[in-house]
């Protein structure tokens, strides 16, 4: 008697697994046919704003304060994400000697122009955490006395070109308004529940929660040993493009880091401080971009998309340097605090472009002058940011 239960209930849960393959398989086919009958192109290749977009873009400056309220210590008010930093350091941005013709616009006009930079490397979160808990990691770069009218109208940063990234080719909301509502939620503590707005399945972002959790992702060794992306687009004169930086430890002096402490809170400050200040071992990356073909899917303004590169290969336009230096001490962490990168301190040529682009303008712009004017510190002038 029991062998024959144990028998029709092994066959029961045969049928099951079978169903639910089968089942899974079917979904997937249907998403997959899905996915690709609606992101198909071809795309616009100019801007479509939102009617909504002022109304959201006031509500998300709200919210960003109160969580720079919520996370300030005792001495300071933090940025609203990417509050910590691994270091500031000074670079050199080497525009590449044989840069075809029509992608000689903006920064990169000059072949075999070097500019000099700050670099700024940091965790994602909006309140410093341990390394060793997942979380997004940012490089943000400042070219400096850069000559020609910018975007900005703030004189302070008159002379600058900034590139801002993040280790992740997509971002996990499309546009401003799904930012909007993403961000309340988050700022309230429903992180999960940000990615399901209501009962309604049609409202849930399945898809953008996979993207955030990819997006915490474990830490590399090293804040220079990972890839950093743009994720929106930007004009590259006459091109619509989106930028990368890519480590190319092969274009630097042979070099191994030697194994780092991954409990300690900060080992990714340990391991640039290692390479760059004790090793005296200089960084390589190249910075490159990837043009819009717009006969496919490559939308300006959904940022959740990732361009085919297979359709649109990336460019190198730049190489970048970071040389042995000494970083880490109190003054410069001071002001690497209180530096402010905008993709929105740019040439025309570099104008960025998309909904989020457009977000960032206000909300970078906002929040700048808020810290700036709650920590009293009054920001240093183009040519007063030099790399020291």
């Amino acid at each position: 008697m029991f062998t024959r239960f144990w028998l029709w209930l092994g066959r029961l849960l045969s049928r099951l697994l079978v169903a639910l393959i089968a089942l899974g398989v079917t979904v997937w086919a249907i998403s997959f046919v899905f996915y690709h009958f609606k992101y198909s192109g071809p795309v616009p290749t100019e801007e479509m704003v939102a009617p909504d977009e002022a109304s959201d873009t006031q509500a998300i400056i709200e919210n960003a304060i109160a969580v720079i309220e919520q996370h300030r210590d005792n001495t300071r008010v933090l940025r609203d994400a990417h509050a910590k930093a691994h270091g500031c350091v000074k670079a050199e941005v080497r525009v590449r000697e044989d840069l075809e013709s029509a992608l000689r616009q903006g920064v990169f006009a000059e072949p075999g122009k070097t500019w000099q930079a700050w670099v700024r490397l940091s965790n994602g979160n909006a309140y410093p955490q341990f390394d060793r808990i997942k979380d997004a990691r940012g490089m943000a770069i400042k070219l400096l006395d850069v000559p020609g009218d910018k975007l900005t109208r703030d004189p302070h940063h008159a002379g600058e070109q900034d590139f801002v990234m993040f280790n992740n080719p997509v971002f996990f909301v499309r546009d401003v308004a799904e930012y909007r509502s993403n961000f309340a939620a988050q700022a309230e503590g429903k992180k999960l529940l940000a990615f399901f707005p209501s009962a309604d399945p049609r409202s849930w972002e399945l898809r953008h929660l996979y993207i955030a959790l990819e997006t915490l992702a474990p830490a590399p060794e090293s804040p220079v040993a990972t890839t950093y992306s743009s994720v929106a687009p930007y004009k590259l004169g006459p091109h619509n493009i989106k930028y990368r930086v890519i480590p190319t430890p092969e274009h630097c002096p042979d070099y191994r880091l030697p194994e780092q402490n991954r409990d300690l809170p900060n080992f990714l400050r340990s391991a640039l401080y290692q390479q760059l200040s004790l090793d005296r071992a200089p960084a390589c990356f190249q910075l490159q971009v990837q043009r819009q073909n717009a006969d496919h899917y490559m939308p300006i303004e959904d940022t959740s998309i990732e361009w085919d590169d297979s359709v649109s290969p990336f460019e190198t336009v730049a190489d970048i340097r970071l040389p042995a230096q000494d970083f880490d001490n109190p003054e410069q962490n001071l002001a690497c605090d209180n530096l402010s990168f905008n993709p929105w301190h740019a040439l025309p040529a570099h104008r960025p472009i998309g909904g989020i682009n457009r977000l960032r303008k206000t909300v970078y712009e906002t929040i700048s002058a808020y810290r700036a004017e709650r920590n009293g510190f009054a920001q240093l002038g183009a040519n007063q940011e030099t790399p020291r």
